[in-house]
């Protein structure tokens, strides 16, 4: 295959950006997306150019670094994260725009890098649980129903990527916010910190600059785990019924 890639290059956050173009051949229709860009490195790399900075870590599509808007689309054409995006959802002749993350709260490093640490600032905020120390107890020591288990499980596959605020217009993080808040309120373990977790949780959030939600419903689509549009309004209920018990 032959493409154009249209690939966004800044140095930094204060720097101004803007897109390169590039000619690459010879990819491979069984290459991830990020092995093409691996390819498009090798040869800038070898022609004396900067290489183009992109996140990644896993490459299996379970810890949410790889992520990169590509063609307008979170993650790209399919519904899936870019390591796990293969170049065979593209044609020969294609002109490929790659760009990072778009949010207030997630500031450029460099090139197609992001800082998502604003994602970890709402997790320190409230997303653990009261634990004693020493063994782990016994696995059915703490009865959890199904429908409950079950809930946690769905929102407990949120891999922090970060593509529900590149999809939103508002830039909002509810989708996110609302996984981790729900997966461990569904459970008995998550109750002592319930009320706190959620009103908590959801301050650090507005406090990070992520937008308003206006349930435009993005996020959802462009998830690659699937997380419900009514994980937000899950949370929005206990976030009103810890408002309303002060805590």
């Amino acid at each position: 295959m032959r493409l154009t890639l249209r690939v966004w290059r800044q140095r930094n956050a204060a720097a101004d950006g803007a897109l390169s173009t590039y000619e690459i051949d010879g990819i491979s229709p069984d290459m991830s997306f990020l092995e093409m860009l691996d390819t498009l490195n090798e040869e800038l790399i070898l022609s004396g150019d900067d290489p183009v900075a992109f996140d990644h870590d896993c490459r299996e599509g379970i810890c949410g670094a790889c992520s990169l808007v590509i063609n307008g689309a979170a993650h790209g054409p399919e519904r899936t994260t870019t390591c796990q995006l293969h170049m065979r959802s593209f044609r020969d002749g294609d002109t490929i725009d790659i760009e990072p993350w778009r949010a207030a709260a997630f500031p450029v490093v460099k090139d197609l890098v992001v800082d998502r640490s604003a994602f970890d600032r709402i997790i320190q905020a409230g997303g653990y649980i009261t634990a004693p120390t020493g063994a782990a107890p016994e696995a059915h020591a703490t009865p959890v129903p199904k429908p409950d288990a079950d809930s946690a499980f769905e929102h407990a596959e949120c891999i922090g990527c970060g593509a529900c605020v590149a999809a939103c217009p508002n830039g909002a993080a509810m989708l996110f916010t609302s996984a981790k808040v729900n997966h461990l309120n569904v459970l008995p373990q998550g109750a002592p910190e319930r009320g706190t977790r959620v009103l908590d949780m959801v301050a650090r959030m507005d406090e990070e600059g992520f937008g308003g939600c206006t349930l435009a419903g993005e996020c959802a689509t462009a998830c690659p785990k699937g997380i419900p549009l009514f994980s937000i309004t899950a949370m929005n209920r206990e976030f009103l019924r810890a408002a309303r018990k002060g805590r």
